[in-house]
């Protein structure tokens, strides 16, 4: 019963070397970040699919492009990464469509490099906290890894001083050691499985946003033309 006792997952952490217990503070730690980034980083790529539906079907719709124009820039609303991009490109396009002496590939060049500018910055938000996830995702099982060889040397080094070694001298060192390997593997499973998950989002995203890019610069090709 004392064995038992002895092996508990509290008895062990609070029995652990100060090496062990730093490594599972840290993944610990590293383990509640991602849950947060996890969390947050769902939300906000179903609120980017979420506003990108809207707008397509306001722009497909037949809705006038001055009007959807207003409606980015009046900033009364909460506006997604597409209609921003639609928002800088458009812009750009009054701007340069105004000025004497443009061409139509001149005026079309800017405003491509408008959107292309914005959806740069749109994707940068979209794949904030993903570097975070893949480097815990690939690093904590190796610390744990770290944790436990730690252990087992404790362990084994603790034996030198017993004439006959048992298991009982011997399990909670490895136990002890253990811990570390499993809590490596508890931070790092849930942060991999969302970063391939994530990444496949976003690269979904990324694909909407040029098609539109290139569409809606062949709307504005034609109305330039015109």
């Amino acid at each position: 019963m004392g064995v038992s006792q002895n092996l508990s997952f509290i008895s062990l952490v609070a029995n652990a070397s100060v090496v062990v217990q730093l490594v599972l503070l840290l993944l610990l730690a590293s383990s509640f970040v991602s849950w947060w980034y996890i969390f947050l980083k769902l939300f906000s790529l179903k609120q980017a699919v979420r506003q990108s539906d809207g707008f397509e079907r306001d722009f497909w719709g037949g809705a006038d492009l001055n009007t959807l124009y207003q409606h980015a820039s009046s900033g009364r609303h909460s506006t997604g990464g597409m209609e921003r991009i639609f928002e800088a490109g458009f812009r750009e396009f009054l701007k340069l469509k105004r000025q004497p002496g443009m061409d139509i590939s001149a005026v079309m060049e800017g405003t491509r490099r408008a959107m292309r500018a914005t959806y740069h910055r749109e994707m940068d938000r979209l794949e904030a906290h993903l570097s975070f996830l893949a480097t815990v995702g690939s690093v904590s099982p190796y610390v744990g890894l770290f944790g436990t060889v730690w252990g087992i040397m404790n362990a084994f080094r603790g034996l030198s001083n017993v004439v006959q070694a048992t298991l009982a001298h011997v399990a909670p060192g490895i136990a002890e050691a253990l811990v570390a390997t499993a809590m490596g593997l508890f931070a790092a499973i849930p942060a991999v499985v969302a970063y391939n998950r994530y990444t496949h989002d976003v690269d979904r995203i990324a694909i909407r946003f040029e098609s539109f890019m290139e569409e809606c610069s062949n709307i504005l090709q034609r109305q330039a033309g015109s």
